[in-house]
């Protein structure tokens, strides 16, 4: 080694709504020498970005295919419904998918959820992405089902 060779760049891409926060600290901490490069992709981007090899590691969402890659699951995301401030659901704790049945259900082309069955009324049209379906909620236009990390990532 002669000194000026440049270590190489660990790759980790992440989901929106991931806070990487604190695997760099560790990473930082346990390989100090390795820099890290962080990306974030688009969720249904990051299995592309691990399988064609454009990216080390990744913190993605669940599901993917688990015959090409490995996945551990680091925790389960609450679920939350994002309303217009004075929607009825704002003076409940808990809400079932019965409870949004007259409501229009954005379901933006992004989604990060599995669902067997939308609930709710389906939207004439939807979204590109879930934070085109953040604004329409605060339009009044309907509601949206969400993990509670892209619900705090559009925060409005």
């Amino acid at each position: 080694m002669t000194g000026s060779e440049v270590p190489s760049s660990f790759r980790l891409v992440y989901a929106p709504g991931v806070m990487p926060g604190k695997w760099v600290r560790i990473w930082n901490e346990r390989l100090p020498g390795v820099p890290l490069t962080l990306t974030q992709v688009p969720a249904a981007r990051a299995p592309e970005l691990l399988v064609s090899r454009d990216a080390d590691a990744g913190l993605v969402r669940l599901p993917v295919d688990r015959t090409v890659l490995s996945a551990i699951p680091l925790y389960t995301e609450q679920t939350v419904v994002v309303v217009p401030k004075d929607h009825l659901v704002t003076a409940v704790e808990e809400v079932s998918p019965d409870d949004l049945a007259d409501d229009i259900l954005l379901h933006p082309l992004d989604d990060v959820l599995d669902w067997d069955r939308l609930p709710g009324r389906p939207a004439l049209e939807r979204p590109a992405t879930t934070a085109d379906a953040v604004e329409l909620v605060a339009a009044g236009i309907g509601v949206l089902v969400v993990p509670l990390s892209l619900a705090r990532l559009h925060h409005r």
